[in-house]
């Protein structure tokens, strides 16, 4: 099948499935790559946690930042389904920030990673990014501003309203009365982005290379396996990744290293006109156009993006 079809079919499938995307796969080794619509930026959810990881794990290796440094942490007594860890604390804690950076990366700990925000605001990661050489990725807030949606004023019985509303409610230019989902207000990223952050932290050169261990092995620890993972992990391959969901947003973006030394990075952002909380066979699409793409490059096919 050539590239043309590949993504063909790709479109096709993501839209059976009440979604619409941006895709990319890239090889890590030759740059070659396939995707479509990487350049449009997507509200990123939970995919700043990357980024803040990395501005963080950095200023650890320049020496500014203890990692065995003791944060208070304020309970998140959260009980809106979903939210993780600390989020759900119902007592103050004290946690390291190397700690931190584990809660905040691995199981997407809104909380922890806003104790991270506090040392390392949102200012200072985009900086951190510009520093680095990595562009498209914009961090402007906080994680803790993401659970403030029409969703959480909402009982769970009626969440469907607040995906309606997320659904209905954009305007041509990606902007949004929810400023969460406006990419001008939001913490954004594209595909292309991400892929390029995957690129930079696999094969560094301007991130050190303590940095880019420390933050490989917490995405190979990420506990949210539901979405790409599924066809991307077996005995002869390596899946790590991050995950982002926000409303009727769902993303990933992640590595696949293979046991013959190939590997690729995956970006798959996406946005569904579905108004329901829990599809998992929208995941289950998200994760089949993913691996399609990667196939196909997988086989020696020239670089394409539609």
């Amino acid at each position: 099948m050539s590239a043309t079809a590949v993504v063909r079919n790709a479109r096709d499938l993501l839209d059976e499935a009440g979604l619409h995307g941006a895709f990319l796969v890239r090889d890590l080794d030759t740059g070659a790559e396939i995707g479509f619509d990487a350049d449009t930026p997507y509200p990123s959810a939970s995919l700043v946690k990357v980024p803040l990881a990395v501005a963080v794990a950095e200023r650890i290796a320049r020496g500014e930042l203890d990692p065995t440094r003791q944060v208070e942490v304020a309970p998140g007594r959260l009980t809106t389904p979903g939210p993780t860890g600390l989020s759900r604390f119902r007592h103050p804690a004290r946690v390291a920030v190397d700690d931190l950076l584990y809660l905040s990366t691995c199981i997407s700990d809104s909380v922890a990673a806003d104790a991270l925000f506090d040392l390392v605001p949102p200012a200072a990661v985009a900086a951190e990014l510009r520093r680095l050489r990595i562009d498209g990725i914009a961090v402007r807030h906080r994680a803790g501003d993401l659970s403030d949606t029409p969703a959480e004023r909402l009982d769970p019985d009626d969440a469907h309203l607040a995906h309606s509303l997320a659904i209905g409610a954009e305007t041509p230019g990606q902007g949004h009365p929810v400023a969460q989902l406006d990419v001008t207000r939001a913490n954004t990223g594209s595909a292309r982005a991400f892929v390029d952050l995957l690129h930079a932290l696999w094969r560094p050169s301007t991130i050190q290379q303590v940095t880019a261990a420390r933050v490989r092995a917490l995405m190979g620890d990420n506990l949210h396996r539901q979405r790409l993972a599924p066809d991307f992990t077996s005995d002869a391959s390596r899946w790590s990744s991050k995950t982002g969901t926000l409303l009727h947003l769902r993303h990933e973006v992640g590595v696949v290293e293979h046991a013959d030394g190939q590997s690729y990075a995956v970006a798959a952002l996406t946005a569904s006109r579905v108004p329901a909380a829990a599809q998992p066979g929208s995941e289950a699409t998200m994760a089949q156009v993913a691996r399609s793409l990667h196939d196909h490059l997988r086989t020696g096919t020239l670089p394409w993006w539609g």
